[in-house]
């Protein structure tokens, strides 16, 4: 599997031609709020207001789980829930309140269960960062797994063919998870929104299925992996512009806990 990682890296440094930003360099999922605008004192309140208290009250949930030791024994499901806060600003940001709404109360249903966790293996053994394989800390680990699986341009138009940088950054996480064996993945396959349900579901679909199949041939076990498909109906962003279309053609990959899930079930916990 090293040597195929190997033979990956070239092609995809030779690739250089095409129009992908560069990691962190312009692509629109990386453009990321993480506050919203204060209320003014003269500003009439509306119902975007609640939404915005609502989003405050999960960030302090947030905040105190991690200072209670979450990032620690679940690094995973914190990036994403980082992720999440930081989708709802967007959507508020850009007047999607019903969106902001939905993700709202996913967001309060992660925080619930991260509590729970976190309880049951406080002070026990099912607990156990990652091994240390030049990362500073578990979290980081994660966060570095993460950005990798969900970079940006990730299909063209029509297609379930991965991107060549796309590719490459699905080898380098695979060869972090290779010694990392506590994470499963969960990906959805997701579409643009050109084309009817049905084709963009089986389209997501492929897609999920491509990066699955790319994942295990980069070494990581299918016991490890599951897909799904939502088609069109769970945008990144909103809008039919190109560049829009671009982002929202993509998979979004979980990182599961697997390990402590394990220890807490053999536990009784």
């Amino acid at each position: 599997m090293r040597t195929l990682f190997s033979l990956i890296l070239p092609i995809v440094v030779l690739s250089g031609c095409s129009a992908f930003p560069d990691h962190g360099q312009g692509g629109m999922a990386e453009h990321n709020y993480s506050s919203l605008t204060p209320v003014m004192a003269d500003e009439p309140l509306g119902p975007e207001h609640g939404l915005r208290f609502e989003w405050e009250l999960t960030s302090r949930h947030l905040d105190i789980l991690i200072l209670e030791g979450a990032e620690l024994c679940f690094p995973a499901t914190v990036v994403q829930a980082r992720r999440m806060q930081n989708r709802i600003v967007r959507e508020l940001q850009g007047g999607l309140e019903f969106d902001a709404a939905n993700d709202l109360i996913i967001q309060r249903t992660t925080l619930e269960r991260l509590e729970k966790q976190l309880d049951a293996v406080r002070g026990s053994k099912a607990c156990i960062p990652p091994g240390s394989i030049g990362f500073q800390s578990a979290a980081e680990l994660a966060a570095q797994i993460y950005g990798l699986l969900n970079a940006d341009n990730q299909f063209s138009f029509n297609s379930s063919e991965v991107n060549p940088k796309y590719m490459g950054r699905l080898a380098e996480a695979a060869t972090l998870l290779r010694d990392v064996t506590q994470y499963d993945l969960h990906i959805t396959g997701h579409a643009d929104s050109v084309g009817n349900g049905p084709q963009n579901k089986a389209l997501s679909l492929a897609r999920a299925n491509q990066v699955k199949r790319y994942l295990q041939i980069f070494g990581i076990a299918p016991s490890r992996l599951t897909v799904d498909a939502v088609g069109a109906t769970d945008p990144l962003f909103e809008g039919n512009q190109p560049e829009v279309r671009l982002t929202n053609r993509r998979v979004s990959i979980e990182l599961v806990e697997a390990d402590v899930k394990r220890k807490m079930h053999a536990g009784g916990l």
